[in-house]
């Protein structure tokens, strides 16, 4: 009986001892999951899904690494993964704070002579918005300067909207439309030295602008500046010196509304040449004879045609031809590397192995081919579809354009920059202010940039068969599409602005 009841006491006090241990059991496990919940709360924003994260080429070495893409392969559209992750971010402040200087607050005036042809002059005036900030300046408006080559009298209001780009940057740079008139030498201010800053190195920093040309400015009140054109780094400025260049280049630089409208036109018109709408490729070639010279490579021709080629290269470039003995083995190895442009019957072949069909409408922009129909016979026997701005529209609509070769080059610009695909064949600032337009506008545009290296590779062995060659070419460029691709030191700005100019969606 007493065992009895110490068993009863003692499985009362067990279970009452049970009942506490568990209360305190469930208020410690209570509170260790609010503090885990609230800590998941609090990190959420961090712990996003790697699909979430934004779309990012990597580059290792000459390889370029993209993530997985669910998404099919598409002929005329990037992934959509790539569509979703950056957006531009340098257009212009709204209410923003104006650095705008008085004129009285200015450390004096600068002027430019923007050289070359169309893009080089379009990459010059955006560095010379960045210089005149950097030195607190007022810029004149620059000078478009009459290449030897191009050999053009263009002046900078006969193809940007001069109102338009001085007033989209009021709130940066104070920029006037010519030198003052208490400055009297106005006509030979780019022959005098007292007023000229020479000897820029190429890429230079923001300091050297700081330390060299700002007391020069303050001195004399008006500067030029010459050479120009690549006298800025990109790696050595401030990154809001960097944005402003973008800022420039996307939305302060705007044609003019004619050369804008028939862009549109001629747009239009490549959608609708077989009678539906239908997407377009935009071909850059770079086939002319004075690309096909300076490039010091090999290309198909004639015995006659290399003869002479070879006597035009001696005329314009003798201290490189010496006396041509080592051109052959030197065009071997650029050939080899991919350094040499792609030739019509090399792009046609490309693009058939990528799988674009035989109706695939093409707008070709580009000179005059060397070499003529012959060598354009191997591009327009695979793809027929071929037309350029003088086949898309009359004379009499192109007459007022053809006052100015940049005016030209414009209509090609705009025709490519808004195409479906966009293809170039070689480097050059046309190409590449191109690709990172197309970039800046969120990547989903396609813009080809063949692996030259491996062209030659496949046209050079005759081991090598169709089905390997169509292999290599689409795993190879499966990436080579304008995706968002990261920078690294020394990367131009003006084919990939990814870092500087661009914001995760």
């Amino acid at each position: 009986m007493m065992m009895a009841e110490h068993l009863r006491r003692s499985a009362a006090g067990s279970s009452i001892f049970f009942f506490i241990f568990s209360s305190s059991a469930v208020r410690i496990f209570l509170a260790s999951l609010s503090l885990l919940l609230l800590a998941g709360i609090i990190s959420l924003p961090y712990l996003r899904s790697p699909s979430d994260e934004p779309y990012l080429c990597r580059k290792e070495g000459v390889i370029l690494r993209c993530p997985d893409v669910e998404e099919p392969t598409s002929l005329w559209e990037n992934p959509y993964s790539s569509t979703v992750s950056w957006k531009p971010c340098t257009e212009r402040r709204e209410k923003g704070i104006s650095d705008f200087p008085a004129e009285n607050k200015t450390s004096g005036y600068i002027l430019i002579h923007a050289e070359g042809g169309l893009n080089q002059q379009r990459i010059a005036i955006c560095n010379a918005v960045a210089v005149a900030k950097i030195l607190n300046a007022a810029l004149i408006l620059p000078v478009l300067k009459q290449d030897s080559i191009w050999k053009d009298q263009t002046k900078f209001e006969d193809i940007f909207d001069v109102d338009h780009f001085i007033e989209y940057l009021k709130d940066d740079v104070r920029i006037v439309r010519d030198i003052p008139d208490w400055f009297t030498p106005k006509t030979f201010l780019f022959d005098n030295i007292r007023w000229t800053v020479k000897n820029i190195p190429k890429f230079a920093p923001a300091q050297f602008y700081i330390d060299n040309v700002l007391p020069r400015i303050k001195e004399k009140k008006v500067m030029a500046i010459k050479p120009f054109v690549d006298r800025l780094g990109y790696d050595n400025v401030p990154p809001e010196i960097n944005r402003l260049r973008c800022r420039v280049n996307y939305h302060a630089l705007k044609f003019l509304p004619e050369i804008e409208e028939m862009s549109d036109k001629l747009v239009a018109r490549m959608r609708n040449r077989t009678g539906t709408l239908n997407p377009y490729m935009a071909l850059h070639l770079r086939s002319e004879k004075g690309m096909v010279g300076l490039s010091f490579c090999d290309f198909v021709g004639t015995r006659e045609e290399k003869e002479t080629m070879a006597e035009f290269r001696k005329k314009e470039w003798p201290r490189r031809y010496k006396d041509g003995s080592h051109l052959w083995q030197l065009a071997l190895q650029k050939r080899k590397a991919g350094r040499c442009p792609l030739e019509p019957g090399e792009v046609a072949a490309i693009l058939r192995a990528m799988g674009y069909p035989e109706e695939t409408q093409i707008y070709v922009a580009s000179g005059q081919v060397y070499g003529g129909k012959n060598r354009m016979a191997p591009l327009r026997n695979l793809f027929p579809n071929l037309v350029t701005k003088e086949d898309l529209a009359s004379q009499e609509e192109l007459e007022q354009f053809r006052r100015h070769v940049t005016s030209l080059a414009a209509l090609d610009f705009l025709v490519c920059l808004k195409s479906d695909v966009f293809v170039m064949t070689h480097g050059g600032n046309f190409a590449k202010l191109i690709i990172g337009a197309r970039r800046y506008m969120g990547h989903r545009l396609k813009s080809i940039k063949p692996d030259k290296g491996l062209v030659s590779k496949y046209f050079g062995d005759p081991y090598k068969g169709w089905p390997d060659f169509v292999e290599d070419v689409s795993i190879t460029h499966n990436t080579r599409t304008g995706l968002p691709e990261e920078t690294f030191p020394n990367y131009d700005i003006w084919e990939n602005p990814l870092t500087p100019c661009m914001c995760r969606a």
